[in-house]
């Protein structure tokens, strides 16, 4: 669950860069906002694998 909270707060960082770049044209805003989803890609993908895991783990 501690991954699943890491992600929700990348994303709530990434909103102002997300907003400065598709409304006030700021792209270095948007190079902010490409590295953040990189990360949120690197963190799902781990989540993911986890939750598979915990899944297949027997009981």
């Amino acid at each position: 669950m501690r991954k699943f909270e890491e992600l929700k707060e990348l994303i709530a960082s990434i909103e102002g860069d997300a907003d400065k770049f598709y409304n006030k044209g700021n792209s270095a805003a948007g190079t902010r906002v490409r590295k953040g989803m990189q990360e949120l890609k690197n963190i799902a993908q781990a989540i993911r694998a986890e939750v598979q895991d915990l899944k297949n783990k027997p009981q």
